[in-house]
């Protein structure tokens, strides 16, 4: 990948919001080239899409949690996320290395809408959980340096 189309996407990552216009300002290219090779970036699937960055406080959702799950039958098929899928309050499901197969980052109500999430995850896949409650986020969401 060149280095103008890193910087792009830099820009991009920082605000997806950014104009052609002020993305031809800040990389010194004319605004028709940074359209082509943002166009190029999306058919490659660099650049997947574009997302608002919610006030989680603000739509109800205080509460983030770190659900790690492990399948109660070691011999089960890897199926997990599949089957916890159809639970929207769960924001992002990660393959992990380690005692636990998965981490899930949900996004809930209350502690008891924490509760009652858990209790769906392990009957939906048949796992045990770990959880751990989020206090504060500093920071979330950074750019990759590029």
């Amino acid at each position: 990948m060149e280095d103008i189309d890193r910087h792009i996407i830099g820009l991009l990552a920082a605000d997806g919001r950014t104009s052609f216009t002020d993305l031809a300002r800040e990389t010194g290219l004319s605004v028709s080239a940074v359209h082509q090779r943002v166009r190029r970036l999306q058919k490659r699937g660099v650049i997947r899409g574009y997302a608002a960055v919610l006030d989680h406080e603000a739509v109800g959702l205080p509460l983030t949690a770190f659900v790690s799950i492990k399948p109660i039958d070691p011999a089960a098929p890897d199926d997990a996320p599949e089957k916890v899928a159809h639970l929207d309050e769960i924001e992002a499901c990660h393959s992990v290395a380690g005692d636990e197969s998965y981490i899930l980052k949900v996004r809930v109500a209350s502690p008891f809408a924490l509760e009652e999430l858990l209790q769906q995850i392990r009957a939906a896949a048949n796992v045990s959980t770990r959880t751990t409650v989020v206090l504060s986020t500093p920071y979330e969401g950074r750019p990759p340096c590029l």
